[in-house]
């Protein structure tokens, strides 16, 4: 249990058997840049009160730091670990740099606790990576590092970001992360993966993988292999676990599968074959604001409905919008209707391919929102979807179609009583006359014409009569009431326009139950 007072400089020095420096204090700097180890290099239970630098370092044996504690500055930058690297336990109380990093064998990392920023950036692990109840309390950064055979990294706990910007995995590999943000932009998978996290909020643009991918929500804490569930006291004062999704742009997402994800918040834009996406569990969608506001002199009614983060974003930055709409966050990007469309049309292409076709109407709501709101398409496709919308919201709002049914059987009504049914109920005259001499008898069966109302005509008699002939003109039947010329053309138009609106209202309930 040697202590050194002083600075240990054993900067470039050779130590050929084993270097045994087990329980030893360092209460300066303890300088070991670019030395060789050839042998066993031991720092078992050592303390590092200044810094403790071993850049450059090669240790052809065993580097043993398990229980190791490192005050304020850990440097292995650019360090080659040919054996075992053993830091089970070790405490880095200061900033731990290990990028550049080459790690030939086993990189043990157990239990050990990061207080600050864990440099791993570049770093190379041929073997495996043992990372298993590591506790970072700062950043984990990963960024452009290889992993070419660890098949299991966690699971760990991260109270801020775990970096994995630029990595690169060579072989099918678990990742069980519990933290605040997981940022893989760029990342690259040569094989099969498996994200199971929890807390996070993952960034995965532009990340690239040939293989099924899976990112999955975990609901219970992660649990070691001696049977206890990680330790997650950073998060102790957060009850929601649950997994949110920040960007999928640029990523080919034709293996990937979602499983339990919040993507309320997600961008979607630019992600390639969207419609080959695997929703599995309950991966939940941000909605529309419901609110009823009037913009002149109509009323705008926005009904809940799935909505992607990108439309509330451009919403929300239209003149006169409706409070509700999220505004963009910061590197969000500007997306608008012609963008979105194809992104709505995806989704709701997977959610069919899933046979969740209720769940696909609101994407299809999305798309043609989204073609109607475009700046360019014809003024008369633009006026035809208009309506369509108005009627029926694309065949989707069953109740604005009944409405619409009621208000045209109500004016049908009215307009019937008020001109259409006749005064009278016209009465048929016959007339013929006698041969002198006797003989065949010929009549002539003739009836006036209907003669239009006058005095009071809303009376309790019109009104059944009225509404007989709207309710026949509903199911496209004649009612054969006695009307006036005006009347004919009323009842001829019911009977178009009432059972399209019946129609609509049916279509959109079966798009809302059928499976």
């Amino acid at each position: 249990m040697a202590t050194f007072e002083g600075t240990a400089g054993f900067g470039s020095a050779t130590f050929q058997t084993i270097a045994d420096f087990r329980a030893a204090t360092f209460q300066t700097t303890a300088d070991f840049q670019a030395v060789t180890f050839q042998g066993n290099a031991r720092f078992g239970s050592a303390t590092f009160r200044g810094y403790a630098l071993f850049g450059r370092a090669t240790f052809r044996g065993t580097a043993e730091f398990e229980v190791a504690t490192f005050q304020i500055h850990a440097e292995f930058g650019s360090a080659t670990f040919k054996g075992t690297a053993r830091f089970a336990s070790a405490t880095f109380r200061g900033y731990a740099l290990f990028g550049d990093a080459i790690f030939e064998g086993i990189a043990g990392f157990g239990s050990a606790t990061f207080q600050s920023i864990a440099e791993l950036g570049s770093a190379t692990f041929q073997g495996t990576a043992e990372f298993g109840s590591a506790t970072f309390e700062g950043d984990a950064r990963f960024g452009s590092a290889t992993f070419d055979e660890a098949d299991n990294v966690g699971p760990l706990a991260c109270a801020g970001r775990v970096v994995l910007s630029g990595a690169k995995f060579g072989g099918p590999v678990t990742l069980s992360f519990t933290a605040r943000r997981l940022e893989c932009r760029r990342t690259r998978w040569s094989s099969t993966a498996d994200l199971r996290l929890r807390h996070a909020t993952v960034d995965f643009a532009h990340a690239v993988f040939e293989y099924p991918l899976t990112i999955a929500a975990e609901p219970e804490p992660f649990v070691l292999a001696d049977g206890r569930q990680l330790f997650e006291d950073p998060f102790a004062s957060t009850s929601d676990s649950g997994v949110r999704m920040a960007s999928l742009r640029g990523v080919d997402a034709a293996h990937l599968v979602l499983a339990d994800l919040d993507l309320s918040r997600c961008l979607f834009a630019g992600t390639v074959h969207l419609d080959q996406l695997r929703l599995e569990g309950v991966c939940t969608f941000d909605a529309a604001p419901v609110a009823c506001i009037w913009r002149r002199w109509r009323p705008v009614r926005f009904t809940e409905r799935r909505v992607l983060a990108e439309e509330h974003h451009w919403r929300a930055g239209r003149p006169g919008a409706v409070r509700g709409w999220n505004t963009a966050v910061l590197g969000a990007g500007r997306t608008g209707p012609l963008q979105l469309a194809p992104v709505y049309r995806a989704l709701r292409k997977a959610f069919e391919d899933g046979k969740h076709e209720p769940g696909a109407a609101d994407f299809y709501y999305g798309e043609m929102e989204m073609r109607r709101l475009a700046d360019d398409i014809p003024r008369s496709e633009r006026g035809l979807l208009t309506v369509y919308w108005a009627l029926s919201g694309y065949g989707l709002r069953a109740s604005r179609a009944l409405a619409w049914l009621g208000a045209a059987m109500l004016l049908t009504i009215v307009l019937l009583m008020a001109v259409g049914l006749a005064q009278d109920t016209p009465k048929q005259t016959a007339t013929g006359s006698v041969p002198a001499g006797g003989g065949k008898v010929t009549f002539e069966i003739d009836r006036d014409d209907p003669q239009s109302p006058t005095g009071d005509r809303f009376t309790g008699k019109r009104f059944e009569k009225a509404l007989n002939v709207t309710l026949n003109s509903v199911v496209f039947r004649s009612s054969g009431q006695d009307l006036t010329t005006a009347g004919t053309y009323i009842e001829m138009t019911s009977r178009f326009t009432e059972p399209v609106l019946l129609g609509l209202a049916v279509f959109a309930v079966r798009n809302r139950v059928k499976r």
